[in-house]
C-alpha cells in the first residue's frame, strides 16, 4: 500500500511502475529487465493496472468490458478461447457481477462501475496488479469486498500495489506500507513499523493517536481535533511544525 497527501507523487509513481511516463532518470526494473524494452502485450501479460479514472466506450455491457482485459492474450489467428472465457468468469464471480453482466456500464452506479474496472483488471491475470485508489466511489460495504479481494489475491502468490487515502484501511490490509510526501519516500516496512504517530505527523502534518485496532490488532490512527493539525491556529505550532519538518 501507498499512502500520503494529495499531490506527493502516489499515482505518479504508479503511472511510472506501468510505463505510462517514463523517468527522467534511472530506469523501472521488472525482474531485472527494464520496462520500457518490453513489448506492448508481453508487458501487459506481466503487469495490470486500474488507474484513477477510466471510461467505457458508449453502449458497452458488463461482460463485455470484462473481456477487453483479455487482449493481451488474443493472437491474429487465435481469437477467444474456453481459457479466456473462464478467466473472464472469474473475474465477474469475484467482483460479484454475474446478476450484471449483460446489463450496459453507462447505467451503473458509480460502486458498480467500479466493480468493472475491477473485474477488467482480474481478467487480465498478470502476477502483478497496480491499483490507484481501488476503493473511490464505494460505500464501506464494498469497499471492505474489494480489499479482503486484493487480500486473498495476494495470498494466492499475486503482487499488489495499491493506492489509498484510508490510512486505516491500509494499515489494515498491507504487508509492506510506503508512506511519501513532496514525491519522495519518508517511510516504509510492516504497518506497525510506518504507522506512528512522529510518521502521521510528519507525513500527513496532523497530530494523532495511534493505538491497537480492537479488531485486527493493526495500528489504528485517532486524528486529534482540526486545531491540533500542525502549524494551523495554534500559537506557538509554527516553530514546533519547521522543527518537525
Amino acid at each position: 500500500m501507498i499512502v500520503g497527501p494529495n499531490a506527493c507523487g502516489k499515482s505518479t509513481l504508479l503511472r511510472s511502475l506501468s510505463r505510462l511516463l517514463k523517468p527522467t532518470a534511472g530506469s523501472v526494473l521488472l525482474d531485472g529487465k527494464d520496462v520500457q524494452s518490453y513489448r506492448g502485450k508481453e508487458f501487459a501479460r506481466e503487469l495490470g493496472l486500474l488507474p484513477q479514472q477510466s471510461l467505457a466506450p458508449e453502449g458497452i455491457t458488463v461482460v463485455d468490458l470484462v473481456s477487453r482485459g483479455r487482449f493481451p492474450y488474443q493472437r491474429l489467428f487465435t481469437q477467444w478461447t474456453d481459457k479466456d472465457e473462464a478467466a473472464v468468469r472469474r473475474a465477474l464471480e469475484a467482483t460479484q457481477l454475474v446478476e450484471l453482466s449483460t446489463r450496459p456500464v453507462d447505467e451503473l452506479s458509480g460502486g458498480q462501475r467500479q466493480r468493472v474496472w475491477i473485474a477488467t483488471a482480474l481478467a487480465q491475470e498478470t502476477p502483478i496488479l497496480l491499483l490507484d485508489e481501488p476503493t473511490t466511489y464505494l460505500d464501506l460495504a464494498h469497499q471492505l469486498e474489494v480489499l479482503d479481494l486484493c487480500s486473498r489475491l495476494n495470498r494466492e502468490g499475486r503482487t499488489l500495489v495499491a493506492v489509498l487515502h484510508d490510512l486505516n484501511q491500509a494499515a489494515r490490509y498491507a504487508t509492506h506500507l510506503i508512506a511519501m510526501r513532496n514525491g519522495s519516500i519518508v517511510a516504509e516496512g510492516t504497518p506497525r513499523e510506518v504507522v506512528t504517530e512522529e510518521t502521521v505527523r510528519a507525513v500527513f502534518g496532523v497530530r494523532t493517536r495511534v493505538v491497537d485496532d480492537p479488531e485486527s490488532g493493526t495500528p489504528l490512527v485517532i486524528p486529534l481535533s482540526r486545531d491540533a493539525v500542525v502549524g494551523v491556529d495554534r500559537p506557538g505550532d509554527t516553530a514546533t511544525a519547521r522543527a518537525s519538518t
